[in-house]
């Protein structure tokens, strides 16, 4: 099953400042505004390395930019590798929905499978521009500079309480970002430790949470690597964040759908289409679609609300879940039954004619986890609709995962993301 393993992280010295104006959020969700800003509050933050260059790119140059600053930076000392390997405990204390949460779990170095093994399992679809940016990256640098965030199986918490008795003392790193999320990471080198730690995860299966596009790409570069320019075999791992699946911090938002640029958008016409599969509640103002959302998700009903703008918004709420196993057959259960999955299906798909080829290269979709977003760009004539999703649950992942299936793109948003800066790691020099 899971192979685990001790390494020596990649880190800043007190050379590089304070650690808060070092890390960066993911790679995914900076801008061009944002990223200017990072470097402004410290030359050395990391976001000059994770993203080289906005949206990727076929012209390596950036890439390379980026492996000439790490170079520069090592041999300066703002970054060194720790002298002995270990284990990375990490915590990220913060605030969701009105309720204080804490989700621990610790950074390894994890082997490389194939999904076709089922020891670590997917659990929704990939973009393509995506992964060349990362591949593009990795080549160049020869580095994983943040973590794939993945969960585990733990039912009797046995994990967990090493990592918890191990972090007890004062942390190595420790800073509040700027939404308010508290980070700490403990270096934990005890060899016995850490050996029941490795001994623990050797029957488990891991389930990625976020990061599905850095673990293809790790694929891709230990092929690209084999025989050739890895004589260690370094490259048959990657960095990844492990997390008790039962861990109550554990917080999922949704991710809403815009839907833009349709050649033709006739909202009375999708609202009697809608009528075949759904009840259809229209011209609630945003309270009362919100309400009507919320209480869906608490009865385990699959709905989701239809925003046209002009503050009319719709509730759709499907009549019964079979209609699912005629559309998508191939499915597992849990698939079939995931809100997003009811959406693509009969209303993205079937309603407003956006195939599944369509919805990979955002043609006519894209997504966004904020709904004032969502709801702006329909306000603001830049959208034909949106839709407001609730999130899916964690036991749904899980079981998807498990079955060997993959829910649609941009499925999850794991809350918070792990930083990026803590601890890298240098897969080969």
């Amino acid at each position: 099953m899971a192979e685990i393993r001790p390494f020596k992280g990649l880190r800043y010295t007190e050379k590089a400042g304070d650690i808060k104006a070092l890390c960066c959020p993911p790679y995914d969700i900076i801008g061009e505004e944002q990223r200017a800003a990072l470097i402004d509050k410290n030359e050395h933050n990391l976001i000059r390395l994770e993203l080289p260059v906005i949206g990727g790119s076929e012209d390596l140059t950036p890439y390379r930019e980026a492996a000439s600053t790490l170079r520069g930076w090592l041999k300066e000392e703002i970054l060194k590798r720790d002298e002995s390997d270990g284990l990375y405990i990490y915590e990220m204390e913060f605030s969701a929905l009105g309720k204080g949460y804490k989700v621990k779990g610790f950074v390894s170095l994890v082997k490389l499978e194939p999904f076709s093994k089922g020891i670590i399992l997917p659990h929704e679809e990939t973009l393509s521009k995506a992964k060349a940016d990362r591949f593009n990256l990795m080549k160049t640098t020869g580095c994983n500079f943040s973590q794939i965030y993945s969960l585990y199986m733990d039912e009797d918490n046995s994990v967990f309480g090493l990592i918890d008795n191990a972090s007890k003392g004062v942390p190595d790193s420790e800073f509040t970002d700027d939404d308010n999320v508290t980070h700490r990471m403990w270096r934990l080198t005890d060899t016995e430790t850490v050996n029941k730690i490795a001994e623990k995860m050797a029957d488990k299966k891991l389930y990625i949470a976020d990061g599905h596009h850095r673990y293809e790409t790790a694929l891709n570069f230990k092929k690209y690597v084999e025989g050739n320019l890895d004589e260690t075999g370094s490259s048959d791992y990657v960095t990844m964040m492990l997390v008790n699946m039962e861990n109550s911090g554990l917080v999922v938002f949704p991710t809403h759908r815009i839907v833009r640029d349709l050649p033709e958008f006739d909202y009375n016409a999708v609202c009697e289409k809608c009528g075949d599969y759904f009840e259809v509640t229209p011209y609630l103002n945003r309270e009362k679609g919100e309400i009507g959302l919320e209480e869906a998700y608490k009865n385990g009903e699959k709905a989701f609300v239809l925003f046209t703008g002009d503050n009319n918004y719709t509730l759709l709420k499907l009549k019964d879940i079979s209609v699912m196993d005629d559309l998508l057959p191939e499915g597992c259960k849990a698939l079939r039954q995931l809100d997003v999955s009811v959406l693509h299906t009969l209303v993205l798909e079937r309603i407003f004619g956006i195939d599944k080829e369509n919805m990979a290269n955002q043609i006519n979709l894209t997504y966004t986890r904020s709904a004032d977003e969502a709801l702006a760009a329909v306000d603001g004539k830049r959208a034909n609709c949106c839709f407001l999703l609730n999130p899916t649950r964690v036991e749904e992942i899980r079981e998807v995962a498990a079955a060997g299936d993959k829910m649609p793109q941009k499925s999850t948003y794991f809350y918070p993301k792990l930083t990026t800066g803590l601890v890298m790691n240098k897969i080969f020099d």
